[in-house]
């Protein structure tokens, strides 16, 4: 049984990138199941550190992209939020070129928080980064229309 409350048409979801880090990045929603959402970002100059290797903080922006787009997708967006409270990474092997694929899924969905781990792989499905995030589940007066007006 899907945990999705919102549409999970891809397209629609890409959409939310415009004009962030997301879309600067190249990060792209590319697939979603019942309880996992994936997406990609290259290993480019633009996310790589001086040694031309990953940089962490790339893998960390694509693990909480997925992590908290997913969670917002498990909720009413008329009544509620959520937002990030902790997120963790263990850089498991470098990665020098090509894309890196993240799958979220969810560890624990509550009425105040959702824990979800995130699995960052290489081309050749090798591990890169694991990483869990936490979020608050906020109620939103108005919903999510009266949070982006303030």
């Amino acid at each position: 049984m899907a945990i999705w409350k919102q549409s999970t048409d891809l397209a629609h979801i890409n959409a939310w990138s415009r004009g962030t880090m997301m879309e600067t990045l190249d990060i792209r929603f590319t697939g979603i199941g019942d309880d996992w959402l994936r997406g990609t970002m290259p290993v480019d100059p633009r996310t790589r550190q001086p040694f031309g290797l990953l940089h962490g903080g790339a893998s960390v922006v694509l693990a909480e992209t997925l992590g908290s787009t997913a969670a917002m997708l498990t909720l009413d967006p008329t009544t509620h939020l959520a937002v990030g409270l902790d997120i963790n990474a263990n850089h498991v092997r470098g990665v020098r070129e090509g894309l890196v694929t993240g799958t979220a899924k969810a560890v624990h969905l509550g009425r105040t928080t959702q824990v979800w781990e995130i699995r960052i792989e290489d081309e050749r499905d090798k591990l890169v980064c694991l990483s869990r995030l936490t979020m608050s589940v906020i109620a939103t007066p108005g919903g999510m229309d009266a949070v982006m007006r303030s």
